[in-house]
């Protein structure tokens, strides 16, 4: 699928987690990580890339790339939490691109591809130090399952939920 925004064309591809296209995803986000959670770069870097890759296969999930000019710019997954919930991972966009609406494209492909695949609801964690991803996801109409009141630190892993079936429908 191809989405215009912000004068460039985004083109999703969908990919393996080893695929070089994922390349850029996999070392921002095992940087990023590192960065924001005190973690060695090289043992982020590793959970990230020896992860179960199958488990973001169709049918029961997904990787996407988002492109634009020929570069990845945005990416995410999401794989089978169980048998209606898919749970979105690895939400990415590069530090070059950020700020123009990348991120909420990518959430918006997933939550398409996941609803053409049978899914009914859509569930992730993301941490307490990604304020951005929490924006993000509240932006998007995910449900906070935690208290927003407390301090992010103490609630720790930030879990959301969102429903893919429109209210009224049979």
């Amino acid at each position: 699928m191809s989405t215009s925004f912000d004068s460039q064309t985004l083109h999703f591809v969908a990919v393996h987690q080893n695929d070089p296209l994922a390349a850029p995803l996999m070392e921002d986000l095992a940087r990023e990580y590192a960065s924001r959670y005190g973690r060695a770069l090289e043992e982020q870097y590793r959970d990230l890339t020896t992860y179960p890759a199958a488990e973001f296969e169709p049918p029961g999930g997904a990787l996407i790339v988002a492109m634009a000019d020929g570069v990845p710019v945005a990416g995410g997954a999401f794989r089978q939490y169980d048998n209606t919930t898919a749970e979105l991972k690895r939400i990415w966009t590069a530090a070059t691109h950020r700020k123009r609406g990348f991120g909420t494209l990518v959430v918006a492909e997933l939550e398409r591809i996941a609803a053409e695949r049978g899914y009914l609801r859509i569930y992730l964690t993301t941490g307490w130090r990604q304020p951005e991803a929490v924006a993000l996801y509240l932006a998007a109409g995910y449900t906070a399952l935690f208290d927003p009141s407390l301090p992010s630190e103490e609630i720790g892993v930030h879990p959301f939920e969102k429903s893919l079936v429109c209210e009224g429908a049979a």
